[in-house]
C-alpha cells in the first residue's frame, strides 16, 4: 500500500462510517502512522508503506472508523499555540475554551499577585497556558481524578511549568487553602439527560464524569461560584465556561451583593460561552462598589469584554472610579 492508496481506502471507510471532514481525518491518520508533516504526504504519494506503518495505520482507521476521537489516537491537541498530550482520562481540549486561557492570561499580567487556581484541571491546557504566557504567575490546580492530574502534570513538564504549579487530587475546593487573584473553571455542565445525545465521539470515549453536570448542567457551576468568595481576594476575577443556553442562569447566579462587573463574552458561534465578573473590594464611600469604583446598575447580561487597559484601570487606579455604561 503506497500513501495515495491508504489515503483513498481511509476516506471511504470514514465516510461510510460517518465520520465528518473523512479526507482530512484520513491525512491526519497517515501523518501519524508514518510520523511525517502533510508536505510529506503530497510530496511523496508513491511512498509505499512499510509493514509496520500498514499495521500502525490500518488499527488507527479502525479506531477512527468505531468513532473514536482522532486526538485519543494519536495522542495529543493543540490548544492556544501549545501541544498538549490527551488520553481517555481527559477531555479533548476545544477552541471555545481558548477563551478561559486568553481571559486568565490578561488577568495574571495586570493583578500584582500572580495566583491563580484551576477547578477541573483536565488535561492543564488552561493552567499551562497561562503559565507559559506569564513567567511571574503560579498556579494551583484541583481535579478529582488521579488519572487526570497524572496527564495535567506530565502536560506541565512538558512546557516547563511544573515547578510553578501544585497540584491536588480532589473535589472542588478540597484541599485548597489561601486567596487566589483568579479562579478560572470549564466544569462538567452539560445536564444529564443529554449526556446520550452527544455525539458517539463524545458519549463513548470522553470521561463522563467530565460532561455531566447535573439535572440542569449547573450543579459544579453552582458550588464554584457560593464557594468562591472564601478563596477570591478583593478585586479577584472568576471565569467560568458554560454550555449553549446557560449563560444568564449563571450570569444571574453571581450575587451582585458580592460580584460586579459581571459579564457573558461570545465564542466564535455567537454562542455566550463564558461567564465572568469581578469580586467586590468593600467599599471604601458611598456609592462606590469596587474600592472607589463605581458600579453601574444592572440592565441584564452584556456580552462584552474587557481590555487590557480596561482590567488595569480596574486593578491598579483603585481611587479612581470607572463607569462602564451598562455593565454592572
Amino acid at each position: 500500500m503506497n500513501v495515495a492508496e491508504g489515503l483513498e481506502l481511509a476516506t471511504q471507510i470514514l465516510a461510510a462510517a460517518g465520520v465528518a471532514n473523512e479526507r482530512r481525518e484520513a491525512v491526519s491518520l497517515m501523518m501519524h502512522a508514518l510520523g511525517k508533516d502533510r508536505t510529506f504526504l503530497y510530496a511523496h504519494r508513491e511512498y509505499e508503506l512499510s509493514t509496520e506503518e500498514e499495521k500502525r495505520f490500518r488499527g488507527s482507521l479502525e479506531r477512527r472508523a468505531n468513532r473514536e476521537p482522532l486526538q485519543y489516537i494519536t495522542g495529543v491537541q493543540e490548544f492556544y499555540g501549545l501541544e498538549f498530550e490527551v488520553t481517555p482520562d481527559v477531555l479533548i481540549p476545544r477552541p471555545e475554551t481558548e477563551l478561559l486561557a486568553e481571559h486568565g492570561i490578561v488577568c495574571m499580567k495586570v493583578h500584582d499577585h500572580k495566583r491563580f487556581l484551576e477547578i477541573g484541571v483536565g488535561s492543564g491546557c488552561i493552567s499551562v497556558s497561562i503559565l507559559k504566557n506569564v513567567p511571574e504567575a503560579r498556579g494551583v490546580a484541583v481535579d478529582i481524578s488521579p488519572a487526570a492530574i497524572a496527564v495535567a502534570e506530565r502536560n506541565a513538564v512538558r512546557h516547563g511549568v511544573r515547578d510553578r504549579i501544585e497540584f491536588i487530587c480532589g473535589d472542588v475546593y478540597d484541599g485548597v487553602e489561601g486567596k487566589f487573584s483568579l479562579v478560572v473553571s470549564n466544569p462538567p455542565y452539560i445536564p444529564d439527560d443529554e449526556v446520550a445525545d452527544l455525539m458517539k465521539e463524545v458519549r463513548g470515549f470522553e470521561p463522563p464524569p467530565a460532561l455531566a453536570g447535573g439535572s440542569d448542567g449547573l450543579k459544579i457551576l453552582r458550588r464554584i461560584i457560593d464557594e468562591a468568595p472564601c478563596y477570591l481576594e478583593d478585586a479577584g476575577v472568576i471565569l467560568l465556561e458554560v454550555g449553549a443556553g446557560q449563560a444568564e442562569s449563571v450570569y444571574c447566579l453571581l450575587d451582585y451583593e458580592i460580584f460586579t462587573m459581571r459579564q457573558i463574552t461570545k465564542d466564535l458561534a455567537g454562542i455566550g460561552r463564558m461567564v465572568s465578573a469581578w469580586k467586590k473590594r468593600p467599599s471604601k464611600n458611598p456609592g462606590t462598589a469596587l474600592g472607589g469604583i463605581r458600579a453601574t446598575s444592572s440592565a441584564g447580561p452584556q456580552m462584552t469584554l474587557f481590555s487590557v487597559e480596561e482590567c488595569q484601570r480596574i486593578v491598579v487606579d483603585a481611587d479612581t472610579e470607572f463607569t462602564s455604561g451598562n455593565r454592572d
